[in-house]
């Protein structure tokens, strides 16, 4: 994907950036790693910088949107016993492509926003679980800490203050499944990356069986910038409670597809139209990645990309990756295309979802046979409520909330399917 600075409204994250100034002496000019330089030498402590986070209400930006804060205060941050801090560059949720464009142009704003998560949590360990699958950015990170190690911005005594952090690079190997923290962190203990049972959580028994925080990459990068500029200046940067930018992947039918950051609160209406506007009429929404409920075109003007508002919607906010459909997809093509994602990713450990996106493929790909009956689309909806609330991980919840919200907005659209064998691709009123 290319970067084009034009991209962005109030960029906080790619401000600045070209894609070839992404070097520590580009980063250093730009003010890198001088506040964490202030944060170690001033001995700023660790509750006002929590306290930082929990004022701006600077939430996760990695899917779920949980308070930056909370997670942290998780971690006993007064006691000196083996910990650890993972950032999740793993990002494997289709049509999210954030994580990588910051890891490519600004892999040092990463690297600084971990270790102020780690002199907050006396963590001396970290490590950088990156997709696997697109190597280049794995050899960007690499050299960037290699970097930064070259400068004592990492290893032992940084800024001579007694503190250590090191910081390393592990290859993840496409599966999406290891998104999820758990699996992640079973991933790098040398295991197959699968769900852990929870309780206990990460921040009681994570990586090795240690205390362990995981944070999202555009996670880290905000709270290097937030504690960087400061609560009020950050809070402004934001049209929405919450403080900050969020950067928003937009595929799909759209002009100009692309990475663009802009404040959180922003109208979506004003984010397609800085991306050039969609192809033809808009059917439908997919606000935060394939795992948000999918939400009818004809609410565009009423939507605004924030944590809180994208509720009224019944849908979420996710990861961030808008997929806009137009009236010549087929809404059953276009979930049988997602379906077929869960049932390739699904990592086999729980029996519904294993069993049951299985049996929703069959059913969805009768549907578009013209051998289904009526009852098989009830069979399709009582399959997902048996699934959701039985695995141990998000992912079957993912597939219900996704499903049902495709038959519950396109019923009719699933029912001259089954009935007459027709498509309402081009039909105005159905959306």
């Amino acid at each position: 994907m290319k970067f084009n600075n034009k991209n962005h409204i109030k960029s906080l994250l790619f401000n600045k950036l070209n894609t070839k100034n992404w070097k520590i002496k580009n980063y250093i000019k730009r003010g890198g790693y001088k506040t964490i330089r202030r944060i170690i030498r001033n001995k700023i402590s660790k509750n006002e910088i929590i306290n930082n986070l929990k004022l701006t209400r600077l939430r996760g930006r990695g899917g779920a949107g949980f308070l930056t804060w909370i997670k942290w205060n998780f971690i006993d941050k007064n006691t000196y016993y083996q910990k650890y801090l993972i950032c999740n560059t793993d990002e494997g949720e289709p049509g999210t492509f954030k994580d990588l464009q910051i890891t490519i142009n600004n892999p040092h704003l990463i690297i600084e926003g971990m270790l102020i998560a780690a002199y907050t949590l006396n963590i001396d360990i970290g490590y950088n679980y990156i997709h696997g699958e697109v190597f280049k950015i794995y050899n960007i990170f690499k050299k960037a800490v290699l970097e930064a190690y070259k400068y004592n911005f990492l290893g032992y005594n940084i800024f001579k203050s007694k503190i250590n952090f090191n910081l390393y690079c592990f290859r993840g190997y496409g599966s999406y499944i290891c998104g999820e923290e758990s699996a992640l962190i079973e991933s790098i203990e040398g295991k197959k990356g699968q769900p852990r049972f929870k309780p206990p959580f990460p921040a009681n028994i994570g990586l090795f069986n240690k205390s362990t925080l995981i944070n999202n990459a555009e996670t880290f990068s905000n709270i290097t910038i937030l504690l960087k500029i400061g609560i009020k200046k950050y809070l402004n940067f934001s049209n929405s409670k919450n403080g900050g930018t969020k950067i928003f992947s937009i595929t799909g039918n759209i002009k100009k597809p692309g990475n663009y950051e802009a404040p959180l609160g922003i109208s979506l209406s004003k984010l397609i139209k800085l991306a050039g506007g969609f192809k033809k009429d808009l059917k439908a929404i997919i606000p935060g990645g394939i795992s948000t409920p999918i939400i009818k075109g004809k609410k565009l003007k009423y939507i605004y990309m924030d944590y809180d508002e994208i509720l009224k919607f019944k849908s979420m906010l996710g990861s961030g990756a808008i997929i806009l459909i137009n009236n010549k997809i087929c809404i059953l093509k276009c979930l049988l295309n997602i379906s077929n994602f869960y049932y390739k990713e699904s990592c086999g450990k729980c029996v519904p979802c294993r069993e049951g996106i299985i049996w929703i493929m069959k059913l969805l790909k009768k549907i578009k046979n013209n051998k289904a009956k009526l009852k098989d689309l009830d069979l399709i909806l009582s399959i997902i409520n048996n699934i959701t609330g039985n695995t141990i991980c998000a992912f079957g919840d993912a597939i219900y909330f996704s499903i049902k919200s495709y038959i519950k907005n396109y019923y009719k659209e699933f029912i001259l399917h089954i009935i007459y064998n027709k498509c309402l691709k081009n039909d105005k009123n159905n959306y």
